[in-house]
């Protein structure tokens, strides 16, 4: 069975993803918790600690989240990706418009990333 895929980020410096050969938008994929339950809960919980997001859709397999960005209420894309084969968490966060964030969705990945990680142990 193939390995599930996030959509593709553009490969402008306003993104992030576990699944882009760009070493610079480049992040590390999430372990699983206990269980898929455990760790789509775990999620939710970190996700819903963040202001101005917004859970638009959920399947049996990933998330998608909306994030507006403080000051220009920009809008960002949030997607998690649960792969039971290989017990991680893709993810990608990005951008809707412009080609430049300055960092905001590496840094809000790296926080969420931190955040799970700590749920988990």
């Amino acid at each position: 069975m193939a390995t599930k895929s996030l959509k593709p980020i553009k490969g402008t410096p306003n993104a992030v993803s576990t699944q882009t050969s760009n070493e610079a938008l480049k992040m590390e994929p999430l372990p699983y918790g206990r269980d898929r339950a455990e760790t789509v809960g775990a999620i939710k919980m970190v996700m819903g600690q963040l202001p101005r997001t917004e859970l638009i859709d959920e399947t049996e397999e990933s998330l998608h989240y909306v994030v507006a960005t403080k000051v220009m209420k920009f809008k960002d894309d949030v997607e998690f990706l649960f792969d039971d084969e290989t017990r991680q968490i893709e993810f990608r966060s990005a951008a809707r418009v412009g080609q430049y964030d300055f960092g905001v969705n590496r840094r809000r990945m790296e926080d969420v990333s931190e955040r799970y990680r700590r749920l988990i142990k």
